[in-house]
């Protein structure tokens, strides 16, 4: 028997129900006789965020027309009789100028996407409003490379994969001050890796929907020691010295410190005191076996690096104060200086201190 004839046969009975279902034989694909397709070509889309509360506009030709959805192969609602067990889905109706007979779903969910038939039974006339739903997903970062530590010179590979519709679009920057950004992809290759591009990678996924979902992969980079600072100061006999030694390296390196030959230790006026990257030797009242050439050395796993510098002695200026006697002749003193020059006590006091100064030196070396 032919399905529209039942239709009708049924509303003229007043058998809505009956009418309803048989008018939805009409555009399920799974009830359509062999041969026969659904016409799609009036499809409408209606595109919700996940998370949000999707409404599908329809309308009832007039007050005593019948509807009824489905989606896909399954009635969700025939006229007002709920076939749909998801809690999450109702039928929103109202009365006046247009008679309103949409489906409201709550906290779509990609699950819900695809597409949806408003099916319209009135006495003689039966129509269906198709409708695609579209779920679009914000991206979610759900698998990123673990922390990882290399040592300089080898080659790394870090992943970052994402969901979300559309698909996100993945992008990787080193977090640095000039936050480069590197490729996009899904991965990230590095060869020869240096230890400037050590630190902090932030994987980014996104597309239009939300912000980008990102996470970060800290990645160390070993390398030996190298000193890049030593330094010291002069200081005179008594006096505290003090060395200082800065290396970087990756491991921490340790520190040792030697004069000469002879590796030095705390104790007996001396003091080492290791601050991370830094080491600060220091010497206390300074004696003359003391004086000479002082050596770091920084240590790690991947190498041994060292410097030396030489603590040398400071002369110390000596005041000398000329003792002054009152002379009772009021008349000028003859001038005995060679060469023109004035005979005043100051050029002698000079000259006398530059001797000094000078005999100490030679002492020293």
């Amino acid at each position: 028997m032919d399905i529209m004839n039942a239709v009708q046969d049924a509303c003229v009975s007043g058998q809505w129900l009956t009418a309803i279902i048989l008018s939805l034989c009409c555009v399920l694909p799974s009830c359509l006789p062999a041969g026969q397709t659904v016409d799609y070509s009036s499809i409408t889309s209606a595109v919700f965020k996940q998370g949000d509360t999707a409404i599908l506009r329809c309308y009832l030709l007039d007050g005593k027309s019948k509807g009824a959805w489905l989606n896909r192969s399954s009635i969700i609602y025939a006229g007002k009789d709920k076939w749909s067990g998801d809690p999450r889905v109702s039928i929103i109706e109202s009365v006046g100028e247009k008679h309103e007979y949409s489906l409201q779903i709550q906290k779509v969910d990609i699950t819900d996407d695809g597409l949806y038939t408003c099916s319209i039974q009135s006495k003689s006339v039966m129509q269906s409003k198709h409708i695609q739903l579209i779920v679009r997903v914000p991206p979610k970062i759900y698998d990123i490379s673990s922390d990882i530590t290399v040592n300089e010179g080898s080659n790394i590979s870090l992943i970052c994969t994402a969901t979300g519709k559309p698909e996100p679009i993945i992008s990787w920057r080193h977090i640095t001050p000039l936050a480069k950004k590197q490729e996009n992809g899904e991965y990230l290759n590095i060869t020869g890796i240096t230890r400037d591009q050590a630190g902090d990678y932030e994987c980014g996924a996104g597309n239009d929907v939300a912000s980008p979902d990102t996470k970060t992969v800290r990645v160390t980079v070993n390398f030996p020691p190298t000193i890049h600072e030593m330094k010291s100061h002069g200081v005179g006999l008594g006096r505290t010295a003090l060395l200082r030694c800065e290396a970087a390296a990756v491991p921490t390196p340790d520190f040792e410190w030697y004069k000469g030959e002879k590796r030095l230790y705390r104790g007996q006026g001396i003091d080492i005191k290791n601050l991370s990257s830094r080491s600060v030797l220091t010497v206390t009242n300074m004696t003359e076996d003391r004086y000479g050439n002082y050596t770091c050395v920084a240590i790690n796993r991947l190498g041994t690096a060292n410097a030396s510098v030489p603590l040398l002695p400071v002369i110390e200026p000596t005041t000398i104060i000329e003792p002054t006697t009152s002379s009772p002749v009021s008349s000028p003193a003859p001038n005995t200086a060679p060469y023109g020059s004035t005979g005043s006590a100051g050029v002698l006091l000079s000259c006398r201190y530059l001797v000094l100064v000078l005999s100490c030196v030679a002492t020293v070396y």
